[in-house]
């Protein structure tokens, strides 16, 4: 017998009935659920990367400390690249008496490639602008303030006078954020005519490149095929700066938790209608055993029916994943401007293959079950509910889960983190609602009649009591995860840039120049003046064995060994630094201490009670690692890699580094300060603040416009799991018509059931949801101190338990509506 076309009478027949309906249109949300947020997560993501290249003004590019071979252009060219050549180097300018050093950057026609380069015009308009022409320059208002120019005036640069075509306020930063001098930009062919790109030369030669995705990537791997000359290296956007890569980093894990969440919705909603469809063909399957049909031909029938039913709806799932992903992206599309993202396709149709894995995974074990059922079922419905040795099948449906967390995360931590908290939640969900169901047995008795009725529904269905409990308690939990802690999370993640967040950094303070220093920023209005020892050194050996001689199998630590070292102390353990190992500096310890961060641990597998000897100056010392920190580099505080202990590090060489908030306008008295302490370096972070909080917002949009897809599939899982036991109920409802039982007693006997089924799910998602969240924002997000709001989880859970109530009652009211004759046919 031919299976595939029994197979599709079978659906063909089947059509009406809800639990089908209700399968087709789970799966449909799967795919959809799992596609629109893929979907809008990937091109969110890569959004996020091309805004990320506007850091370094290009999609890739290479740096060295000479020009570089034209084979790295020519290659560009042969891939269809885009190309902008850029040097960067000091510079003094002169005019009006007054001179001044710049960080000058001299580009070609090109520039940028990526990014905006915002200008003032002389009438002080902001305009969008592109390379200088030969014979311009621009500059920033720190160096129109400390030379006393205007737009339109002339400054001289190595030699040349050049006209001040405009006052620059913001470029791609071409990976340098912080910067130490003002700012200039100026034509390539000028720099080169009067040699400021000469022998001996200072400048940094970038090449950048932009261009289509592809041709990108080829040309990365063939550049990373090439012997690089020396000192130069790839510039890649995931190559920023410390501080940005952290930013991107949780923007992607938020992007990937609500994903998740939402797959894991979908997951839930199909596991319930397979588990209804199974339940309804039961005394079907018993019937086709009694006339003779085997159990592989009755598995093949049922896989084959499902088959028929997973192509269409997988293909209308990613049909309308491609329509709602282009029509959100299209409204959102002001998240990343002008950045171009193409729509891509593979998250829909790799949302397709795990919503049909997920089909297969949560339907395989009732199936199974199904094929198992004896001919004697036909008159004894009992024997149909024995457990065969299929169960063990039911493993399957959570290692489908597992492996959908481990593949939608991309993160070991959040996965880990994921699958035990919800591991946790079926537990505490299954134990409270077992505990309420032997609550029932004892106190439905001298209860109300109507509560009496509810009890005794949920009692008599134990088993499906406790999946529908499960099955609420974890879509709750995902949805406040999704609509109260990750709102809290991105908060946290803003409050950890406040306004008044330190924006400058200054260099080589001198010790009888602090007390100046600081009464001179209180007079322009500057706070939070934060002030630290700082020691320039190398690292000499470690135990012993110099660092030539170790064994070194970690480049960066290799490349360490050859820079010069920064090291500090300080009484108290740092704000932004975490003790991982050892303790903290004793008060006068009889031998020299340092505290290494968790990265050099790692780098030069270092251990407590260490020996590691520095060269500062013409002195060395010799220091015990007594400590391993975690350094949150993302506080923009003054943060260091090393830290002596003050006793024996006090007497070495040094100068001071501080930071402090300075109110934007104030970049006149700044620039007197600037010159009234020549020998001081200004660093303004401005730039970088503003990236970090603009990734923040970026991404707080992005998160919303996902939500609400997955507050959609939340709500459908909702009603899905209350309509797993309507067959049931539709049956009891009618029998009790039947027996005098009016309209109004079994709503308020419904009401009872599902009041209390919803107060054990929004109970245990709320204590899920704050311990989740915790979790993640301590382990994941690393943000300090977060704390879920529990108040709002609280709130939202009692809603989430009338919500429960209501849509139950929603369910319920056809059944009361109907003649008991007619409940009794279709039963």
């Amino acid at each position: 017998m031919n299976m595939l076309p029994l197979a599709l009478r079978s659906l063909r027949r089947e059509w009406h009935l809800p639990e089908l309906r209700t399968l087709a249109a789970s799966l449909v949300l799967a795919v959809v659920a799992l596609g629109v947020v893929a979907t809008l997560a990937t091109r969110i993501e890569r959004g996020m990367l091309a805004s990320a290249a506007e850091l370094i003004g290009g999609d890739i590019g290479i740096s060295a400390p000479q020009s570089l071979p034209a084979a790295f252009a020519d290659e560009a060219t042969r891939d269809g690249l885009r190309q902008n050549r850029v040097a960067s180097f000091p510079s003094v300018a002169f005019a009006n008496g007054r001179s001044q050093l710049l960080d000058v950057q001299a580009t070609d026609d090109g520039y940028p490639l990526r990014g905006t380069l915002e200008l003032h015009d002389g009438d002080g308009r902001t305009i969008r602008g592109r390379a200088p022409a030969s014979g311009d320059v621009y500059l920033d208002h720190r160096a129109l303030i400390a030379l006393g120019r205007h737009v339109g005036d002339t400054v001289q640069v190595g030699g040349r006078d050049l006209r001040i075509a405009a006052e620059l306020v913001r470029q791609p930063d071409g990976g340098e954020l912080f910067a130490l001098a003002p700012r200039a930009i100026m034509n390539l062919q000028d720099a080169r005519a009067v040699g400021l790109l000469g022998v001996g030369s200072r400048a940094r030669h970038r090449l950048l490149l932009a261009g289509e995705p592809d041709a990108v990537q080829r040309w990365r791997r063939w550049a990373e095929a090439q012997t690089l000359p020396q000192g130069s290296q790839l510039i890649t956007p995931e190559q920023t700066q410390e501080r940005m890569r952290t930013a991107f980093d949780r923007a992607s894990a938020f992007l990937r938790l609500t994903a998740l969440l939402s797959a894991l919705l979908a997951g839930v909603a199909i596991a319930l209608a397979a588990q209804r469809y199974a339940r309804r063909k039961t005394q079907e399957v018993a019937l086709l055993r009694a006339l003779g049909t085997s159990r592989k031909r009755v598995m093949a029938l049922l896989l084959g029916t499902l088959g028929a039913l997973a192509v269409p709806s997988v293909a209308i799932g990613i049909a309308l994943t491609l329509m709602l992903a282009q029509g959100a992206w299209l409204v959102a599309s002001s998240l990343f401007g002008n950045v171009p993202t193409q729509l891509p396709l593979l998250p829909a149709f790799a949302a397709a293959a795990v919503g049909i894995a997920v089909l297969a995974g949560f339907a395989l074990p009732p199936l199974a079950r199904l094929a198992e059922v004896p001919p004697v079922a036909v008159f004894r419905a009992s024997v149909a509910r024995r457990v065969r040795r299929f169960d063990a099948l039911y493993v399957i449906p959570a290692l489908v889960a597992l492996a959908l967390i481990w593949g939608q995360s991309d993160s070991a931590k959040m996965a880990g983190i994921l699958a035990a908290s919800l591991l946790g939640v079926a537990a505490i969900a299954a134990g409270l609602a077992a505990l309420l169901l032997w609550l029932a047995r004892r106190i439905a008795p001298g209860a109300h009649p109507a509560l009496r009725l509810g009890l005794a529904a949920l009692a008599r269905r134990r088993g499906l009591s406790l999946i529908q409990a499960t099955a609420l308690s974890l879509g709750l939990v995902a949805l406040l995860l999704l609509a109260v802690v990750a709102p809290s999370l991105l908060e946290g993640w803003r409050r950890e840039l406040p306004t008044d967040t330190p924006n400058w950094f200054v260099l080589n303070l001198q010790d009888e120049q602090r007390a100046g220093f600081a009464q001179s920023l209180d007079r322009i209005g500057a706070q939070q003046l934060n002030v630290l020892p700082l020691a320039v050194g190398k690292l000499i050996a470690i135990n012993g064995t110099p660092v030539d001689q170790l064994p070194l199998t970690d480049e960066r630590a290799k490349d360490w060994t050859d820079r010069q070292l920064r090291l500090s102390w300080n009484d108290a353990l740092p704000p932004a630094n975490r003790l991982v190992a050892g303790t903290w500096f004793a008060p006068h310890p009889a031998q020299a201490q340092v505290s290494v961060d968790a990265m050099w641990r790692d780098m030069f597998h270092l251990k407590l009670g260490d020996t590691m000897r520095f060269s500062i100056g013409e002195a060395s010392i010799d220091a015990t690692v007594s400590s391993v920190r975690e350094v949150d580099w993302s506080s923009f505080r003054v943060n260091f890699f090393l830290l002596l202990d003050a006793d024996h590090a006090s007497a070495l060489p040094h100068s001071y580094l501080g930071s402090f908030y300075l109110p934007r306008g104030r970049a006149d008295a700044l620039a007197k300060l600037s010159r009234d302490y020549a020998n001081l370096s200004l660093i303004d972070v401005d730039a970088l603040l503003d990236r970090v909080r603009e990734i923040v917002d970026r991404v707080s949009n992005a998160v919303r416009w996902i939500l609400g897809f997955s507050l959609l599939a939340g709500a459908l899982v909702l009603a899905a799991a209350l309509a797993a036991s309507a067959a049931e109920r539709r049956h009891e409802a009618a029998l009790l018509r039947t027996l005098g039982a009016r309209r109004g007693q079994l709503r308020v006997a419904a009401a009872c059931e599902f009041a209390l089924l919803g107060a054990v799910a929004g109970l245990t998602a709320a204590i899920g949801a704050a311990g989740t969240g915790w979790w993640l924002g301590r382990a994941v997000f690393h943000i300090e101190g977060f704390m879920p709001p529990l108040l709002p989880l609280a709130l939202y859970a009692a809603l989430a338990a009338v919500v429960v109530m209501l849509l139950g009652l929603a369910g319920t009211r056809t059944v009361t509506r109907t003649s008991p004759m007619r409940l009794l046919r279709e039963a």
